[in-house]
């Protein structure tokens, strides 16, 4: 079923479970760092939350970024809601940190200060991840047939930078950060456009 005006392709926007570098509050970015034993349970639990909000739906299909933690957490899902488990994109990987990577967040202050991550050599900006990101959720919708639903576990920080963009350039709340094994929700309406639901668990 294609996106129309009336039935927009509804995208849910899943972040990972937990790492060892969640729990110890170091920067991951690009970096491939697995999920713990608490990130399993966390991606467990999204599964049997995300049962009941497809219900209804006629097809959906389960993506992710490419990195181990996203991918491992959407392997729990699909299994959970027995479909196969889709392509995975580079797009969707969390926003790159560059030279910033490992550190947690008394070691980040310590070299740059209170700079902004985007300035630190080698670092995306939000507007780059967002770019990215979108053109990922766009292609991963078309390779798995227009989906109603598309259930795309990604990062925290590339979810912040979608909602950001599909609202225009508002930048998101602190309610807007998600937890791990949380999620966000987009639609893409029939022209192409990403737009922001009010939906968040």
């Amino acid at each position: 079923m294609s996106s129309t005006a009336d039935h927009p392709t509804r995208i849910i926007l899943v972040r990972h479970g937990e790492t060892d570098w969640n729990r110890a509050g170091r920067i991951q970015g690009s970096t491939d760092i697995p999920l713990n034993d608490t990130g399993r349970a966390q991606a467990r639990d999204a599964a049997e939350r995300l049962v009941a909000e497809v219900t209804d739906a006629a097809t959906v299909a389960v993506v992710s970024s490419d990195l181990s933690r996203a991918r491992e957490t959407a392997t729990l899902i699909a299994d959970r809601l027995a479909l196969p488990l889709g392509p995975s994109d580079i797009g969707l990987r969390e926003r790159g940190y560059g030279i910033a990577e490992g550190l947690d967040v008394t070691e980040f202050r310590a070299r740059f200060g209170d700079t902004h991550s985007g300035e630190v050599p080698g670092a995306e900006t939000v507007d780059e991840v967002a770019d990215r990101a979108n053109d990922a959720l766009r292609r991963l919708i078309a390779a798995s047939d227009s989906p109603d639903v598309l259930i795309a576990v990604a990062h925290g920080a590339l979810i912040r930078a979608v909602l950001r963009a599909a609202a225009s350039g508002v930048a998101p709340t602190d309610d807007a950060r998600v937890g791990n094994g949380e999620w966000r929700e987009l639609a893409l309406t029939a022209d192409g456009r990403l737009v922001a639901a009010s939906t968040q668990h």
